[in-house]
């Protein structure tokens, strides 16, 4: 749920909208309402080309942006968040977990709770090796992801995009799999700043680009969006990014929500990879780790 700013204008590199089952808006009701009732989420009324659900299922959308999604429970929690500290490693400390990071300092936490994708977990240097049982570690490396690339397209304040639909799945290219223009969440009139769009590629096209450098999948990207999209205005700023860890192909063995290392000091892993890859998998994953949380800290 990564938005991209420029000044004013805004587009969503990741998640576009989150689509909602009768089950899951009737097991989740009150996290819905609460996302409706503080702006967060809208229904969507646009139209999507391309798009297969079922009739009952309704989708969602964000009109500041899908990050609004996470920065709202952030906000909620009182917690004191700090953000740009990538962990290089964990180390057992006593009562304590030792996190390193890759700026080289370290600091000491009573409880950790791991929802990066499962292969940064694997990744991780000291002793998460060593806590892993064998079977832990085989159900962690049949995880799957998809991986691909999202470019995001700035275009001028006079510029006019008039297409028949605000988001688009492709259907007959190697390259392009979804476009949207940002306009479809509902802003306010992007006449004072101009539109945006995003471009996701396939999962065959990021799988096989996935160790290119982005800004050499670039212009192959714009090659063939101006194939799809014949006569596309010249946009004033282009950002790609490379997504290596997309949406989980292969969840957790048997989908338990979680996984815990260790009881104490309290070690859990958890997130889309032990569930289902979507916004209510997360919440699922979420109610799940909380439940162990707050046995261990009673």
């Amino acid at each position: 749920m990564s938005t991209s700013r420029r000044e004013s204008q805004s587009v969503d590199l990741g998640a576009q909208y989150i689509t909602a089952t009768p089950a899951s808006a009737s097991s989740h009701r009150s996290f819905y309402a609460e996302l409706m009732h503080s702006g967060v989420l809208r229904p969507l009324e646009a139209q999507i080309e391309g798009l297969q659900q079922n009739d009952e299922n309704k989708n969602y959308v964000s009109p500041q942006g899908m990050s609004a999604v996470v920065k709202h429970f952030l906000s909620q929690s009182g917690a004191d968040v700090f953000f740009e500290c990538h962990m290089t490693g964990l180390y057992s400390c006593g009562a304590s977990w030792e996190v390193q990071r890759k700026n080289g300092d370290s600091k000491l936490f009573d409880t950790i709770v791991l929802t990066m994708p499962v292969p940064q977990i694997l990744q991780l240097q000291g002793d998460m090796g060593k806590l892993l049982t064998i079977q832990q570690r085989e159900n962690l490396g049949s995880v799957v992801y998809s991986s691909c690339f999202a470019l995001a397209l700035f275009f001028s304040p006079e510029t006019i995009l008039s297409f028949p639909w605000a988001a688009r799945y492709v259907t007959h290219n190697d390259c392009i799999r979804y476009i949207a223009v940002d306009l479809c969440r509902g802003n306010a009139d992007a006449s004072t700043w101009g539109p945006s769009l995003v471009v996701h590629t396939s999962v065959q096209f990021g799988l096989e680009h996935l160790e290119w450098d982005k800004d050499k999948v670039k212009p192959i990207i714009m090659q063939e969006l101006h194939k799809v999209l014949p006569g596309l205005p010249q946009p004033v700023s282009i950002k790609c990014h490379k997504w290596r860890y997309s949406q989980v192909l292969t969840s957790f063995p048997d989908c338990p929500g979680h996984m815990t290392v260790c009881e104490k000091p309290l070690l859990i892993c958890g997130g889309d990879a032990f569930i289902h890859s979507n916004f209510d998998g997360c919440i699922e994953s979420a109610l799940k780790m909380t439940d162990v949380l707050v046995a261990a800290l009673s």
